[in-house]
């Protein structure tokens, strides 16, 4: 940190960060005066970013400084207002009503919902031992909503939901994009500055598939504009056309797959030409497409929202995977390939897998299991509304604003009121606080110490331990103190824990918290029961000890002593020093210590065998239950609809990003969120650019400003999404897309809703 002399008086701090905005978390360097952000620039430093910084995160400071900030505890009265309290009568009057719900209905009465929004896993930790304390299992959040049809494939293929990918896109030759616009969303280390370089080198070759012209499509030495919906057909053509012309890695399927032969039964049966035609794309660019792709030297995958959003969308995901698998692009440089993770934010909750004295439970209306240890949002609604005995009665809702951001607004802000107690914790009064009883103001994620669990990188990994640059807001509390003292409240943990709190204030240095983790690990085997607080018990007893009011982080140190312990060779490859307990200990003290962020681990390609889970440390290829889906493609009809539009909801564009920005003076332009529509398609309706269009689905119906724009189809229209929202008690700003969707419209098997088609009609206002 550093300071210089301000003529207005006080002394301008420069402080080193991380950016909230994306899961990138690229870091920052930004300049504090008056206790504002003044200044925000790229973070040289940063061991992933290295100074690099989108224009979105140079305008955070409409982030950290807005009029819709949250001061107080409120509580809503019975006439709708609501009223200033304390933080002692809001969570003792909180507790004694969770205590009270539990005692009553059981923990199936309680779900928790969000906890860990972008940039803010620290706070999830501690909010999710609510569940544990409820008895309850009733987990809901984002990406439920977005990658649990990602997460489901992963445990078929690799043995465990928590085996995730990632790309080479940097090291890669060829690079595939499916349904992902980089250049806006991000998502790929530099993303840039990572696009520039390969279009700019005549022996690497990117391609696009996208039904529209996005901005990385533009730069793209091919573009795919397929019609929505059709990605299965398309990449199964591209899967029968490798397999039909040989062009599969034998070698690499002989060493380290199971199960090709009936993958390639299946393939063999793809009808290439029809299914090309279905997708509406050249036929012979995508065979240069297939055969580009499984013949290159290095070749590697990368997917989002625009492949899992849509028809299909746990199939996509299967057969997104089987490209760089059967091709042999997979545990290389410049491939796909597994990584490891500090953060635990997900679980494996395989159905499959029998769980010791534990059963997976079913959701008391639909019946739905978890997938990553989450249910999906899109059955929220039904299981509050659940005319049973077993229905959501009460539910927290942290860092999430889901009657905005989840899929049918309407049913959400109807199953919110009929809640015996809706708790929201928050920075600011969103569309779903407006709904809450309780409205508990947390500091904002530059006003505390927080972390993102979306460190994703490999062979090197980083995390980035934050620490606050801004004053908490007066009247805020932090996440880890807020449900530390619900517990306390809740009888769950003692106020005090003396024996344990002397031991860590007492120890010295250099025995490296030996003598604390005994006795923690000792009066946890004792209480049992503690076990699922231990965030809340480590942040009382260990936390006050560490340097800078880092208590929030005391959590880190058992995670850091088992990455060690799970990665110890990559751990000593990215120089650290120590044995099984101590390794750990330094890299806890690193991640203390350095403010760009640490280096976690420095893995080497041979690794991602050792990061599956299959016990035969091979790829499992055959999932009958995507085989049968595949093989369902050549009966089904295509989409038949009285909506003649079909919206692509929640694009990315250069001014949205999710919904912590609420002060609209950050955005540039695209003020109105406008729909983007091909110049026939407006010709044909009869409006011109500017516009006004009514936009019904089967769910609701809300009003857009057009913008004619040929990167779409014929027949598509797009509109963003991080609008929709009230600030400053005004009206509501661009479009709310969620009153569009429905929640029925989705996967049957992951209930992710099909935002990327959604049948419409449009009519001039």
């Amino acid at each position: 940190m550093s300071m210089t002399a301000s003529a207005a008086g006080p002394k301008v701090r420069t402080e080193r960060t991380a950016c909230i905005l994306c899961s990138r978390n690229c870091g920052l360097v930004v300049d504090v005066d008056g206790g504002r952000l003044t200044k925000i620039r790229g973070d040289a430093e940063h061991p992933v970013s290295k100074g690099y910084l989108c224009q979105k995160a140079a305008r955070l400071e409409h982030y950290a400084h807005h009029a819709d900030r949250l001061r107080s505890p409120l509580r809503r009265e019975p006439d709708g207002t609501f009223v200033e309290v304390s933080w002692d009568a809001a969570l003792g009057d909180i507790a004694r009503r969770l205590v009270d719900l539990r005692a009553r209905h059981g923990g199936g009465a309680f779900a928790f919902v969000g906890g860990g929004g972008q940039g803010n896993h620290l706070g999830g930790a501690y909010g999710r031992q609510l569940l544990s304390v409820m008895k309850s299992r009733w987990a809901y959040n984002s990406l439920a909503q977005e990658k649990t049809g990602d997460f489901w494939v992963n445990g078929r293929l690799f043995g465990s939901q928590t085996c995730h990918t990632t790309e080479d896109v940097e090291h890669a030759d060829y690079v595939l994009v499916i349904g992902a616009n980089p250049f806006q969303s991000h998502g790929i280390p530099n993303a840039r500055d990572t696009l520039r370089a390969l279009r700019d080198d005549p022996a690497r070759t990117l391609v696009v598939v996208d039904p529209r012209r996005t901005e990385t499509a533009r730069g793209a030495d091919v573009h795919l504009q397929l019609r929505p919906g059709t990605d299965a057909f398309l990449l199964g053509a591209m899967l029968a056309i490798i397999v039909r012309e040989g062009l599969h890695d034998r070698a690499f399927l002989a060493a380290h797959c199971t199960g090709f032969d009936e993958v390639e039964r299946a393939l063999r049966e793809v009808p290439v030409e029809a299914w090309v035609r279905r997708a509406d794309v050249p036929l012979d660019v995508v065979t240069q497409v297939a055969r580009g792709f499984a013949t290159a030297r290095r070749a590697c995958v990368r997917v989002d929202l625009g492949l899992q959003h849509t028809l299909h969308t746990t199939l996509n995901g299967y057969l997104e995977k089987l490209l760089y698998l059967v091709t042999g692009h997979f545990g290389r440089e410049g491939c796909n390939n597994l990584h490891s993770f500090l953060l635990p934010i997900l679980g494996d909750t395989d159905e499959r897998k029998t769980k010791k004295g534990r059963s997976l439970q079913r959701t008391a209306h639909h019946g739905v299991l978890p997938i990553g240890g989450i249910y999906p949002p899109n059955i929220l609604a039904d299981e509050i509304e659940h005319p049973g005995e077993d229905r959501l009665r009460a539910v927290f809702v942290d860092s999430s604003n889901p009657a905005l951001t989840y899929a049918d607004t309407t049913a959400l802000e109807r199953a919110f009121r009929s809640l015996e107690l809706l708790v929201v914790v928050d920075v600011a009064m969103t569309e779903t606080a407006r709904l809450a009883h309780y409205v508990l103001p947390a500091s904002s994620q530059f006003e505390k110490w927080e972390a993102t669990g979306f460190n994703l990188e490999f062979p090197e990994n980083a995390f980035h331990l934050r620490h606050p640059v801004l004053p908490p807001a007066e009247g805020t509390l932090a996440e880890p103190e807020i449900y530390t003292r619900l517990l306390e409240q809740m009888g769950a943990i003692p106020r005090e824990l003396p024996w344990l709190a002397a031991v860590a204030r007492h120890e010295p240095a250099a025995s490296a918290h030996a003598a604390f983790l005994g006795v923690f690990g000792m009066t946890m085997a004792r209480r049992r029961s503690w076990f699922p607080l231990a965030a809340s018990i480590l942040y009382r007893t260990l936390g006050p000890t560490l340097d800078g009011g880092a208590a929030a982080a005391a959590p880190l140190l058992p995670l850091c002593i088992a990455y060690a312990s799970k990665h110890r060779g990559a751990v000593l490859r990215a120089g650290y020093r120590g044995n099984r307990l101590t390794l750990g200990v330094a890299l806890f003290r690193a991640i203390l210590r350095r403010r760009s962020g640490a280096l976690l681990s420095r893995h080497v390609f041979d690794d991602t065998w050792r990061l599956l889970r299959n016990a035969d440390r091979r790829v499992h290829l055959a999932v009958p239950e995507m085989l049968a889906e595949l093989r369902a493609l050549r009966d089904e009809a295509p989409p038949g609809t009285d909506y003649p539009f079909i919206l692509m909801a929640g694009e990315r564009r250069t001014y949205n990003a999710n919904q912590i920005y609420r002060d609209p003076a950050w955005r540039r332009n695209d003020p109105d969120g406008a729909m983007r529509m091909h110049p026939d398609d407006a010709t044909s309706i009869g409006v011109i650019d500017g516009a006004t269009v009514r936009c019904t689905s089967a769910t609701g119906a809300i009003d857009a400003v057009v913008s004619i724009d040929d990167t779409v189809r014929r027949g598509v229209v797009t509109l963003p999404h991080g609008y929709g929202m009230r600030y400053a008690d005004g009206g509501v700003i661009g479009p709310a897309i969620n009153v569009l969707t429905a929640r029925a419209h989705c996967d049957p098997r992951t209930r992710t809703p099909y935002h990327k088609y959604v049948p419409v009609r449009l009519a001039p206002c």
